[in-house]
């Protein structure tokens, strides 16, 4: 990518929200599809249990659900195929199938160049979030083995801290709010207190799905996608993200220009 898309971008990013400028202080990465290799397993478990239960999902289709809640997901299938949601049981007996299948998965290795961006991140003394839409009870120890001394656990956001999943923005706004408490009890650079007027232009989203983006993009971020799945750019692009790029690698490869633009 051209620096001088990136600057385009982040001016056009300004312009619309009427905000002076950028100075990043905190971006937040969503987990599957972005810092996993996951997305293939969990696509092939939606489309394997909805068969099981006589319901149609392709596997690209997972894709364009990716950060809904399971529930969400269900009763999209639900409604298309039967007329009406699945009830409470129906709900619990399919995304338990389905996570069990996913379980029985391999685990999926970390993206491509997503720890060396995640060094990069943090050597540029921006702080590291993760928000998803997943509610492993593991997830964190799982992060620090693969990411070890990346995360904290005060700077996660997951399903079980939100009420409505991606595409509302509640994740990343959420997300936003556990910035502004953390770094008000710890400060930065030694200046405690002095971090609760953390604004939007203070972080940047990074996405790999269309609902993921439109939560970034309705919370205010600037929101970076990473096309790491087979949809068509557009289907990110459309939904408003500021950059896109086509691999954790490419990203990690063009740190530095993006952080020139997002600290100005």
């Amino acid at each position: 990518m051209e620096k001088r898309e990136i600057e385009v971008a982040v001016a056009k990013y300004l312009e619309q929200k009427g905000y002076e400028r950028m100075a990043l202080k905190a971006a937040m990465f969503d987990m599957d599809g972005v810092l996993f290799d996951s997305m293939k397993n969990h696509a092939k478990c939606w489309h394997e249990t909805m068969a099981h239960f006589g319901l149609d999902l392709p596997e690209w289709e997972a894709y364009m659900h990716e950060g809904r809640t399971g529930a969400g997901t269900i009763n999209i299938v639900s409604i298309r195929q039967r007329g009406h949601e699945a009830t409470e049981e129906e709900i619990h007996n399919i995304y338990k199938y389905k996570s069990d299948l996913f379980n029985q998965c391999p685990k999926a290795e970390r993206m491509p160049g997503a720890y060396e961006l995640l060094c990069k991140v943090k050597a540029s003394g921006v702080m590291p979030m993760v928000v998803t839409g997943s509610g492993q009870v593991t997830l964190l120890e799982r992060l620090n083995r693969n990411f070890p001394d990346v995360f904290r656990k005060e700077l996660m956001v997951t399903a079980f801290d939100v009420q409505y999943g991606k595409p509302n923005p509640e994740p990343y706004l959420m997300g936003m709010e556990k910035a502004r408490k953390w770094m008000d009890r710890n400060g930065r650079d030694g200046k405690i207190g002095n971090a609760g007027k953390l604004q939007p232009w203070n972080f940047v989203v990074v996405e790999n799905a269309p609902l993921g983006v439109q939560a970034g993009v309705a919370a205010g971020v600037f929101t970076i996608a990473v096309n790491t799945g087979p949809l068509p750019d557009d289907a990110l692009l459309s939904q408003g993200a500021n950059l896109l790029f086509h691999s954790m690698q490419e990203f990690c490869d063009e740190w530095e220009n993006v952080f020139s633009e997002l600290s100005a």
